[in-house]
C-alpha cells in the first residue's frame, strides 16, 4: 500500500450548473439585444422597418420616389375574332393598349390602323388549343410585340398591355 498525502491527491472538480446558467443568461440577453436592434431599425436586414402612419408621412415627404418615365398609352380598338373548331365556332374578344415613349406617341398613333390589321391577322391564325395553355397569354403578348415592332419600328412600342381577353 502506498501512502498518499492530502497534497498529492488532486481533487477532480466537475463543472457545475453555475457556468451553464451564466451561459444561458448571456445567450438570452444577446438574442434580446439583437432583436431590439433589428426591430428598432438600428440594424437593417433586408426590407426597411415598418413605420407608423405619422412617421411614414414625414419620411415620405423628405424622400420622393423616382420620377416615372415619359410614357404614353395608345388605345387600340377592341378586336372580335372568330375561331373555328371541329365542334363549332368560338369568338375571341381582344382589347389592348400599347405603352410607347412619349416622343413616339404621334408616330404610333399615325400607324394605329396598320397595327390593328397585323394583330387581327395574327389572332385569326391562333388556334383554340393554343389558348388552353396557362402561359398562352404571355406567349401571345410576345408574338404580338414582335409583330408590332416590325410595323412600328424597333423601340417605338415598349409593351403590349392586354386589357381584355375573352374567349366565348
Amino acid at each position: 500500500m502506498t501512502d498518499t498525502t492530502a497534497d498529492e491527491v488532486e481533487l477532480e472538480k466537475k463543472p457545475g450548473k453555475k457556468s451553464l446558467v451564466i451561459g444561458l443568461v448571456l445567450a438570452l440577453a444577446g438574442s434580446g439585444a439583437g432583436y431590439f436592434a433589428t426591430a428598432s431599425g438600428t440594424i437593417r436586414l433586408g426590407a426597411h422597418p415598418v413605420e407608423s402612419d405619422t412617421e411614414a408621412g414625414v419620411s415620405y415627404g423628405a424622400q420622393l420616389p423616382d420620377q416615372l418615365p415619359d410614357i404614353a398609352f395608345v388605345d387600340l380598338q377592341p378586336i372580335m375574332v372568330s375561331l373555328l373548331r371541329e365542334n363549332g365556332q368560338r369568338h375571341l374578344r381582344f382589347h389592348a393598349q400599347l405603352e410607347v415613349p412619349e416622343h413616339y406617341l404621334a408616330d404610333v398613333e399615325k400607324i394605329r390602323p396598320r397595327i390593328v390589321d397585323v394583330l387581327n391577322g395574327y389572332l385569326r391564325a391562333v388556334e383554340i388549343d393554343d389558348l388552353s395553355d396557362p402561359l398562352a397569354l404571355t406567349r401571345l403578348r410576345g408574338h404580338m410585340q414582335r409583330r408590332i415592332n416590325i410595323v412600328a419600328g424597333e423601340g417605338r412600342v415598349n409593351d403590349v398591355l392586354v386589357m381584355e381577353f375573352v374567349l366565348n
